[in-house]
């Protein structure tokens, strides 16, 4: 990520936690104050894609946007074949299990414990 970039995230950040609409002259200034020198379209392009957005959102579900349309799109998917529902219940159902083994592999790795 470039400088303009990060600048404009960190503004668009500020602005959001301090409760403030997030519009490009309010980034810009907050920019400014931190002796940064960007471009002005930068924060035209932040602002705007920014605009009607729920911030907080999109903060809490970092990471979670692929996984979700990805598992949307199974269901969709199973939904228009009929009866594809039950695959995406059995790859959630695989994944546990996969879970469970790791974590009781995880002790026996070392061959030893922390405290033997």
């Amino acid at each position: 990520m470039s400088v303009s970039e990060l600048a404009c995230v960190y503004s668009a950040l500020i602005l959001h936690d301090a409760g403030v609409n997030i519009t490009a002259d309010k980034m810009a200034t907050l920019v400014k104050a931190a002796g940064v020198s960007i471009e002005p379209i930068w924060t035209n392009l932040f602002a705007r894609a920014l605009a009607g957005k729920d911030i907080g959102a999109l903060i809490s579900n970092v990471g979670s946007g692929a996984a979700a349309a990805g598992a949307g799109a199974a269901a969709g998917g199973g939904a228009a074949a009929g009866g594809g529902g039950e695959a995406v219940e059995d790859k959630k159902e695989e994944k546990e299990e996969k879970k469970e083994e790791s974590e009781e592999e995880s002790d026996d790795d070392m061959g030893f414990g922390l405290f033997d």
